[in-house]
């Protein structure tokens, strides 16, 4: 994360999706010709009652057992502060899976996806997901919350945004910034541990319910969108419908 945040060009092409996402669903769908897999989809998006969170530190990241891997986080973070001094190393969720609820399920549920999530920060991202290190970081697994449980793997999102002409907005990243400088993204970041005081997993414990802080945190991260759609575009927050 930069504090150079709104360092982004907005740019405006030819519409390609509608809409806000907060997130898809369906069941994991393996993609054998591609590096990548569709874990959960669904073009009508979901609500906030079809989004849980399970917050633990058993979600957080463990460090690696090589001393020399861990160390060279530090490193690369200070290597990045020489040259961008802009450069600020906020909390984040850390993903850690999540848990499909499908129809048959419950009787008495709505199908919907609970997120395991944890804490990390900016500076293990970098050193870690961001590192030219890491595949050293990576343990042999088909279960992806084992195979990366020594990566940071904060919690990002993201928005398609729609104008009223038909046309989707893209934004030019600034080139002070921490990760793909000049590139082309939708507007998004991540949900903030700080918009809900938590800055340790010390802070979750002093909500008398339980159940209370998962709830607003699964309700950050819709808002997380939102705020991150009217800081980096601009727009008025009632000018945008889900």
């Amino acid at each position: 994360m930069s504090r150079e945040k709104n360092q982004k060009r907005k740019i405006v092409t030819k519409r390609k999706g509608k809409g806000i996402g907060a997130g898809t669903m369906e069941k994991a769908v393996d993609v054998s010709c591609s590096p990548f897999k569709i874990l959960i989809a669904s073009p009508s998006g979901l609500t906030p009652s079809q989004v849980s969170i399970a917050f633990s530190d058993k979600y957080d990241r463990i460090p690696h057992p090589d001393s020399s891997l861990e160390d060279s986080i530090t490193e690369i973070w200070n290597q990045r502060l020489q040259t961008n001094s802009s450069l600020f190393n906020g909390k984040k969720f850390r993903y850690g899976g999540f848990t499909f609820l499908s129809e048959g399920g419950s009787s008495n549920e709505d199908p919907h996806v609970r997120l395991h999530l944890g804490l990390t920060d900016y500076r293990t991202f970098v050193g870690t997901n961001l590192s030219p290190l890491w595949e050293r970081f990576l343990v042999p697994s088909e279960d992806d919350s084992i195979s990366c449980q020594h990566s940071s793997s904060p919690l990002g999102n993201g928005a398609i945004v729609e104008t009223s002409d038909g046309k989707i907005v893209l934004l030019k990243r600034s080139n002070n910034v921490g990760e793909f400088p000049g590139h082309f993204v939708f507007p998004g970041g991540h949900p903030e541990p700080q918009e809900l005081g938590i800055e340790s997993h010390d802070d979750a414990k002093g909500f008398a319910d339980p159940n209370t802080i998962d709830e607003k945190l699964s309700q950050e991260m819709f808002n997380s969108i939102i705020r991150e759609v009217v800081e980096e575009i601009g727009v008025p927050p009632e000018s945008l419908v889900c």
